[in-house]
């Protein structure tokens, strides 16, 4: 009874705190439904288009053309004609387009001509996922354009058309999308870009809300109110626990249930997983605090760590193509356990047996605290460390 009472206590003056500072509400439910109307607005159409592509014709032929009109035809693409590279060049230095493509004079002669023409494509690289469509889509405009110029060749040689496509094409590839069959990037994004948002929130305004109990010297009254560093963090943390476990549930329902992205396994199980991921970063968040008890320091550790959660998850780039020593750190992120927990489930449909090793790895993160609470408790009583 003590301990619900020391529990009610803190929350209570939680809650007080809450009202004379908005930042609280400011950085959990506006960040998180700013970042969520983003994320699905500008994915909306599944597949980004209309990426702008610059396009140099040297040749002028119609065949040539008639390459430029099915590269603007594409779903991805959408072309810019200019008279000449440098004012292309100088347009893509600028960001107005992500790519160019340059065909050369004498390119309708070549193909004629059974010679080789070089195509040149220039991708700006530091827009990752423009560059890499407006690749994709340059090469294959010019996949499909080499098919068409040898198909006639094998036409006006006579080889009937039965062979004809055997030959352009001799292995048949049929591709199965598992999970995402119209390679939607709203579903393949949003399903980890705003879970790894919302623990980003999580970490940052766990170590805040801890932190400022030192900045502003009020640690040993909330040690008062409450009667220990372990009663302490569990009134604090009850009320954090049911704002963010709110946001992350709300997270749940419009992606699998008004947004209706691909989700395999059971619902209820996703909800269990958001759950665990919540606690295990509130846990991280108190971690980093325990350990460096100056606010703006953990905030800054904080930060970096959960931006490096978003790149070595795993689902941009797969975490077996990380480099070993690196690798192993992928699991030092709440987020990456989420993310093999929603591939088992959400994408497999593997249920209890596939899903619980990484429910067991973000229960882990919950040892987290014990280790720096000596540390955290001798910070609350002296308050010996930096405030600034």
């Amino acid at each position: 009874m003590d301990l619900l009472k020391s529990i009610i206590a803190v929350a209570g003056r939680e809650v007080r705190i809450w009202a004379r500072r908005p930042i609280y509400l400011m950085g959990s439910v506006v960040v998180m439904l700013f970042c969520t109307v983003f994320y699905l607005s500008f994915l909306k159409e599944g597949v980004p288009s209309d990426v702008p592509i610059g396009v140099v014709d040297l040749d002028g032929s119609s065949t040539s053309r008639l390459f430029v009109q099915q590269l603007d035809a594409t779903q991805i693409g959408k072309v810019v004609r200019y008279d000449s590279f440098a004012e292309a060049r100088r347009d893509m230095q600028s960001g107005k387009i992500t790519s160019v493509c340059v065909l050369p004079e004498g390119f309708n002669r070549d193909i004629q001509s059974f010679r080789q023409p070089t195509i040149s494509y220039y991708i700006n690289g530091l827009y990752l996922l423009g560059g890499s469509l407006a690749w994709k889509d340059l090469l294959l405009m010019s996949n499909l354009s080499s098919g068409a110029v040898q198909r006639e060749i094998l036409r006006k040689k006579g080889v009937p058309e039965s062979r004809i496509e055997g030959m352009l094409r001799p292995i048949d590839v049929d591709v199965h999308q598992i999970g995402n069959a119209t390679m939607n990037y709203g579903a393949y994004l949003a399903n980890m870009m705003l879970p790894g948002m919302l623990q980003m929130v999580i970490v940052i305004l766990t170590i805040y809300a801890f932190g400022t109990e030192l900045k502003y010297g009020t640690s040993r009254h909330l040690l008062e109110i409450s009667g220990g560093i372990g009663r302490a963090i569990l009134g604090k943390l009850s009320l954090y626990t049911l704002l963010f476990t709110a946001i992350g549930f709300s997270l749940e329902v419009i992606l699998y249930r008004w947004m209706h992205f691909p989700m395999a396994g059971h619902f209820g199980s996703m909800l269990l997983g958001i759950f665990l991921m919540v606690l295990a970063s509130e846990c991280v968040g108190i971690f980093i605090i325990g350990c460096v008890p100056v606010c703006r320091f953990a905030l800054s550790i904080g930060s970096l760590y959960s931006v490096l959660a978003l790149s070595l998850t795993g689902f941009t780039l797969p975490a077996e193509a990380i480099p070993g020593p690196v690798a192993i750190f992928t699991w030092v992120f709440p987020l990456r356990h989420y993310y093999m927990f929603y591939v088992q489930e959400g994408i497999f449909a593997s249920g209890f047996a596939g899903w619980y090793p990484y429910a067991v790895g973000m229960l882990c993160f919950l040892f987290m605290p014990y280790l720096v609470l000596r540390r955290l408790k001798h910070a609350y009583i002296y308050q010996d460390y930096n405030r600034n």
